[in-house]
């Protein structure tokens, strides 16, 4: 099975998003996930306005494997359940 992957979606100036990235980061060295972050904001300035229409209103959002995980903050408990039950 592959690395599971886990995307934050933020905005430039988000400090609960940053805050949410870091502990994405240390969770990704010690579970083992694949992690990158998209800005709804840039990803609408380049003409992906779904992003921002979607989840703009409650960022950071978390997604898992392209689903909608958790929102305004790290489920932590809850994610690693889930990566667990992905092995």
């Amino acid at each position: 099975m592959s690395r599971a992957h886990v995307q934050l979606l933020t905005r430039a100036g988000c400090l609960i998003c940053d805050r949410a990235h870091g502990q994405l980061e240390k969770l990704a060295a010690e579970l083992d996930f694949e992690l990158s972050t998209a800005d709804v904001d840039a990803a609408a300035a380049a003409g992906n306005t779904g992003l921002r229409a979607e989840f703009g209103d409650r960022l950071p959002v978390v997604l898992l494997d392209g689903r909608e995980h958790s929102y305004w903050d790290v489920d932590e408990p809850r994610l690693r359940k889930d990566l667990e039950g992905r092995r």
